[in-house]
C-alpha cells in the first residue's frame, strides 16, 4: 500500500523534514522480505513462457564493459554484439544499452549510430564516488557531450551513512540537471555497503525525490551485488511512489546476475510486484555481462532441442 507520509513538496525543504520523512518509512522486516524474495524465485517457467521470458530478459540488458583494459575494439565488439546478439539468428532481439566509461562513450555511440541500442555511462566517480561535485558534474556533461544516451552515477555512500542526506539529495538533482534532456539518469546506492534493508528502502525514496530515472542496485565492484530480496524492496518503492506521486522510476539490478535461471527470478519479481507496466527494457533493466550468454544458449536449446556448450557464444 502507498506509503502515508506528508506532502512529498514539503518532505525536500530542509535537512530536519528530509531526515523526519526517510526515518519515518516503515521499517523493513527483513524475514518477510527475504522469504517473499526467496517464494517468487520458486516459480516455474516452461515453454512458451520460457521463449519469452529469455527474449524479454535479452532486451533489458545494459551489455557492460568497466574495466580498465578496455579498448576502443572491445568496446566496438561489444556493441556489435549488442546489435545482433546471435549472428546466426536475426530473431533474437538486441540489447538494451551498451555501458561504457566517459572516455569510451563517443566509440560505443559510433558503433551503434542507426540501431536503437542505447549509450550508457558510468559517470560521477565511478565505482566509488569519492570526489569533488565539480568533478563529478564535469564526468556527467563530458559523457552527455559524447553522446551518452543514459549516465549511471553513484551516490556518496559515505554521506548518505553519516546521515547527511540533503547533501546526497542535491548532488543527484545537481547530475540529473547535468544530464539535461538528452540523458536519462540512474542512480547507483551500492547496496551491499549500505549495510541494513532500511538504508535501502530510504536509499530507493531518497533517489526518487532527487529526480532519478532509474534506481539501481550495484556497480558490481563490490562482494554483494543485486539480490533478489533487495530488488523486491527497490521494486515495492518504486510502486510505492507512483502510487503517491504518478511518477514511474525503473529499476536495475546490476551485478551477479549470470544465469538464465537468475534472470526469470527478476522477471517474476517485477510481474509479481510491480506489474506488467515494468516489464518492458525503458523501466527494468539487468546490469550484466556474462548473463547475455547463458541466455543466448538457453535460447538455441529451446529452438532446436540441443545445448551447443561455451564455445558457441563469444568471449567478452
Amino acid at each position: 500500500m502507498p506509503i502515508n507520509a506528508a506532502p512529498l513538496a514539503d518532505v525536500t525543504a530542509s535537512d530536519s523534514t528530509l531526515r523526519r520523512f526517510l526515518h519515518g518509512l516503515p521499517g523493513v522486516d527483513s524475514v518477510g522480505l527475504e522469504a517473499r524474495a526467496a517464494s517468487l524465485g520458486t516459480r516455474s517457467i516452461k515453454t512458451t513462457a520460457k521463449a519469452y521470458a529469455i527474449d524479454l530478459a535479452i532486451s533489458m540488458i545494459d551489455l557492460t564493459t568497466l574495466e580498465g583494459a578496455d579498448t576502443p575494439g572491445k568496446v566496438r565488439a561489444l556493441a556489435a554484439k549488442a546489435v545482433h546478439p546471435d549472428p546466426t539468428d536475426r530473431t533474437t532481439p538486441h540489447t538494451a544499452a551498451v555501458c561504457v566509461y566517459p572516455d569510451m562513450v563517443a566509440t560505443a555511440k559510433a558503433a551503434l549510430a542507426g540501431t536503437d541500442v542505447k549509450v550508457a555511462s558510468v559517470a560521477t566517480a565511478f565505482p566509488a564516488g569519492r570526489a569533488a561535485l565539480d568533478v563529478k558534474l564535469a564526468d556527467t556533461r563530458d559523457a552527455v557531450a559524447a553522446g551518452a544516451d543514459e549516465i549511471d552515477m553513484v551516490i556518496d555512500r559515505g554521506a548518505f551513512l553519516a546521515g547527511n542526506y540533503m547533501k546526497v539529495h542535491e548532488e543527484i538533482r545537481a547530475v540529473k540537471e547535468a544530464c539535461g534532456d538528452s540523458a536519462r539518469l540512474k542512480v547507483i546506492f551500492e547496496t551491499g555497503e549500505l549495510s541494513t534493508y532500511d538504508n535501502i528502502r530510504r536509499a530507493s525514496w531518497l533517489g526518487m525525490l532527487a529526480g532519478a530515472d532509474f534506481i539501481k542496485t550495484s556497480t558490481g565492484k563490490v562482494a554483494v551485488n543485486a539480490t533478489p530480496a533487495n530488488t523486491l524492496l527497490m521494486l515495492e518503492a518504486v510502486r510505492d511512489f507512483r502510487a503517491q506521486t504518478g511518477v514511474q522510476v525503473g529499476v536495475k539490478p546490476a551485478g551477479g546476475i549470470r544465469t538464465t535461471k537468475d534472470a526469470v527470478k527478476f522477471l517474476v519479481l517485477v510481474n509479481e510486484t510491480v506489474g506488467e507496466d515494468w516489464l518492458d527494457s525503458h523501466w527494468f533493466r539487468f546490469g550484466a555481462s556474462s548473463l547475455l550468454n547463458d541466455l543466448l544458449m538457453q535460447r538455441q536449446k529451446l529452438a532446436t532441442g540441443r545445448y551447443s556448450g561455451p564455445d558457441y557464444v563469444t568471449v567478452d
